[in-house]
């Protein structure tokens, strides 16, 4: 009796075990094709699909995007689409895309997007500052 009660709940423990690992995995596959979804949508030809991608992938910190992103804040015709990207470049926080955030508030053809890439990216700079230096925020939040 003792033999066959260890038996079975060996083998629900690992079944449970199984279940837990399969349904891991199951969202890390989620997670993958939703990023790939929303790449593919940053490519498409429907601009609001574009920029809601664009947003979507900015908020999910996804490198796999950032080249995609770069391309749109480079190449969009519109201002709207650009400046989402500048800010979901922003949000990812990779070096490249910074850059090019940043060099896109000086030399872009269009006013908005080079006032708000300006802003996006001092917000990004002054919190990091603030990161390095918590002392000063309540000197900064005074302003």
């Amino acid at each position: 009796m003792k033999k066959f009660i260890f038996l079975v709940s060996l083998i629900l423990l690992v079944v449970f075990a199984a279940q837990i690992s399969a349904e891991q995995t199951s969202e890390k596959s989620k997670s993958e094709t939703i990023e790939t979804n929303l790449i593919i949508g940053v490519n498409s030809n429907n601009e609001g699909l574009r920029i809601s991608a664009a947003y979507y992938l900015g908020e999910m910190k996804s490198e796999k995007a950032v080249i995609p992103l770069m391309r749109m804040l480079r190449e969009e015709k519109s201002d709207a689409a650009r400046i989402m990207a500048a800010l979901s470049l922003i949000k990812i926080e990779d070096p490249q895309g910074l850059f090019l955030v940043k060099r896109t508030a000086t030399f872009n053809e269009y006013a908005r997007v080079r006032n708000l890439s300006g802003h996006f990216y001092n917000a990004y700079l002054l919190k990091k500052y603030l990161e390095q230096n918590p002392e000063k925020a309540e000197y900064i939040a005074g302003f």
